[in-house]
């Protein structure tokens, strides 16, 4: 009996390249689609410019991934999950803005909603399948000394999408089949070239939001004091929602030397800013950490650590402490370590864990 994979379709080249390899190797493939866009609900958003997850032009990428199972001749589903996509991305985006906080949608949309909550739907659906592939740039290997699956880096490190499912558990690693993780990007859009794909040239996907993100949330923010690390007042913010960690422009104050956003004060409802200087640090702690590599830590740890999916890993030292959080302390100090972006903590190209920027 062949193995049955249902694979993820977004209606791009590295999801439908996925899909032929599959094919290729054997396997008997149907496709799932999840839509997540709501209309009615989110109707300014419909002229959005496409190059995210989330947006008006999501039509388009179901139509997309349909034409691609045709070309296949597979089963072709769509699951609509808007409701529970609302509940859990879209109002923790939300909330964690508005608690001067930095989200990371993607990352939770991958752990609840993409690996969880479409496979779900799709059992309930009637949908047969042993295993759920997806055009994630990654290797998922089992290591049967520690028997435990692990997550690694994709061969090709420049398309690495690691980071983006440190989040998940070892259950949902055990029904996951990344096909990508050996190719090059190039190589995958020579495959789909070679076999007359119309998604070869297609631009994908950057991000959760091609928008402001400020268009998002419900209602204007609070007014209240931009601060220099002293507590003098510089001027007035719109609302701590609409500003980052590291953020130079749009602060509508004047200074001798440009001033960066380096914290965000909800209890005071202020905008702090300081010299770049002010925004290195070499230390964190983090929480609701998910191991990957073993149950959890108990000694010290020495490890490579990114705290942003476009940041360069640094060399650090991870405590243990209470309440089964941990502390990092870098080697050397980092820029705009942000609180709500996840960390992921790696032994060359092994994921060891993750966890949330407190």
């Amino acid at each position: 009996m062949k193995k049955k994979v249902l694979i993820g379709l977004s209606g791009g080249v590295d999801s439908s390249v996925a899909t032929h390899i599959l094919i290729e190797q054997g396997y008997e493939v149907s496709a799932v689609t999840m839509k997540v866009y709501d209309a009615k609900k989110y109707p300014n958003l419909t002229s959005s410019v496409r190059s995210s997850c989330f947006g008006g032009d999501e039509e388009k990428d179901l139509e997309d991934a349909e034409k691609v199972a045709k070309h296949f001749k597979i089963p072709f589903h769509i699951i609509d999950l808007s409701d529970k996509y609302e509940e859990l991305i879209l109002n923790y985006f939300k909330d964690e803005y508005r608690s001067g906080r930095t989200p990371n949608p993607c990352i939770k949309c991958n752990q609840q909603i993409k690996f969880g909550l479409l496979l779900d739907e799709s059992v309930k659906a009637g949908i047969q399948f042993d295993y759920f592939a997806t055009g994630h740039y990654a290797k998922i290997e089992y290591n049967s000394e520690k028997k435990r699956f692990l997550l690694k880096k994709a061969n090709f490190l420049e398309k690495d999408q690691s980071y983006f499912l440190s989040l998940l558990s070892q259950e949902q690693f055990s029904k996951i089949i990344l096909p990508l993780g050996e190719y090059t990007k190039s190589k995958v859009r020579s495959i789909a070239k070679n076999i007359g794909l119309f998604t070869s040239d297609k631009t994908e996907s950057q991000d959760f939001y091609s928008g402001d993100y400020t268009e998002l949330l419900d209602e204007k923010g609070k007014t209240g004091n931009i601060v220099d690390i002293n507590g003098r007042c510089l001027g007035q913010h719109s609302g701590i929602e609409n500003y980052t960690i590291g953020q130079r422009k749009g602060l509508g104050i004047s200074s001798k030397e440009p001033l960066y956003v380096v914290q965000l004060n909800k209890e005071k409802n202020e905008v702090i800013v300081d010299v770049e200087k002010g925004l290195f640090s070499d230390n964190l702690i983090a929480f609701d950490l998910n191991w990957i590599l073993f149950d959890e830590i108990k000694e010290p740890l020495k490890a490579k650590v990114r705290i942003r999916y476009r940041h360069t890993e640094g060399a650090a030292t991870i405590y243990p402490i209470e309440n089964k959080k941990i502390k990092v302390i870098f080697d050397e100090p980092q820029k705009a370590i942000t609180p709500g972006q996840v960390i992921v903590i790696y032994d060359n190209d092994i994921v060891v864990g993750a966890g949330f920027i407190e």
